[in-house]
């Protein structure tokens, strides 16, 4: 998708760009021959990346959002794909989680995304082409005991997305998932966890905790989601969904070819679970 002619460049907006997936996802994008903006609560704080402008935006606010979009399009004129990467995690019984922590999550993980991909599909419309790339995560198809609500952002997440892609395609327009596994950043170090502890948890919540800490020792480079950013948002045919790294890879194929029961026995036997 992108241009050879440096004074054209293709615009890419990505959201959380300050760490992590999002800013690896920006540096590719910039490699690839985009011109990027990405986007922090906090830009001026923000590390500089080459290649790479920083500017606020907070996917909690409307006028936030508003003013992020009016200013990328102000200084650039369009928006040829938009890659919606931030996000927030949170582990524990879904039982634990306070309706105000369900709906911060929300609102972020949920909301948020579909904040900005409004504000940006009504310039992709105007100019007839576009590429949205959603941050999913394998919790987006599988059951996630212990992180419940995170998988539920992420299945509505999955949901939202395969569906807008069919309203949007009339306009030259692809809504699109990008599924990570386990990846190493800090954002399963800064998840939030339940914050209404419930004693018959207890056990079984610390067993999640090791879980995720053993798996997280395996986790893949955020370079590999990134890859897979690039390849969705340049691909001349792009693909509905694109797990990324081997596990994903792997769990996605599984998901749908193994049994549901024996899926289900399996998901149990991984999360240490009594039969």
């Amino acid at each position: 998708m992108t241009s050879s002619n440096s004074q054209h460049k293709q615009v890419a907006l990505v959201t959380g760009a300050s760490s992590g997936i999002g800013r690896v996802s920006a540096r590719a994008l910039a490699e690839a021959g985009f011109e990027v903006v990405g986007t922090s609560r906090s830009a001026a704080r923000v590390e500089p990346l080459p290649g790479v402008t920083f500017v606020d935006l907070d996917v909690t606010s409307d006028a936030s959002v508003e003013a992020a979009v009016a200013d990328v399009i102000g200084r650039f004129g369009r928006v040829d794909v938009l890659v919606n990467n931030a996000g927030l995690g949170l582990a524990g019984a879904a039982e634990e989680s306070s309706m105000d922590q369900v709906e911060t999550l929300f609102d972020t993980n949920v909301f948020g995304l579909i904040r900005v991909t409004n504000a940006v599909l009504t310039h992709m419309r105007a100019q007839g082409s576009g590429r949205v790339v959603n941050i999913s995560s394998v919790l987006g198809f599988l059951p996630a005991p212990y992180m419940a609500i995170y998988a539920a952002t992420k299945h509505a997440v999955e949901g939202y997305t395969e569906s807008i892609d069919h309203e949007v395609r009339q306009h030259g327009i692809r809504v699109l998932l990008v599924e990570p596994g386990y990846t190493s950043t800090d954002f399963e170090a800064n998840s939030a966890w339940s914050d209404r502890p419930i004693p018959a948890y207890d056990d079984q919540r610390r067993t999640a905790a090791k879980i995720l800490s053993a798996a997280m020792k395996d986790a893949d480079s955020p370079s590999v989601v990134a890859t897979k950013v690039v390849e969705a948002a340049t691909a001349a045919r792009p693909r509905g969904r694109y797990p990324a790294g081997p596990l994903a890879a792997r769990v996605s194929l599984l998901r749908r070819f193994v049994p549901r029961a024996a899926f289900d026995k399996q998901i149990r036997k991984l999360n240490q679970l009594p039969a």
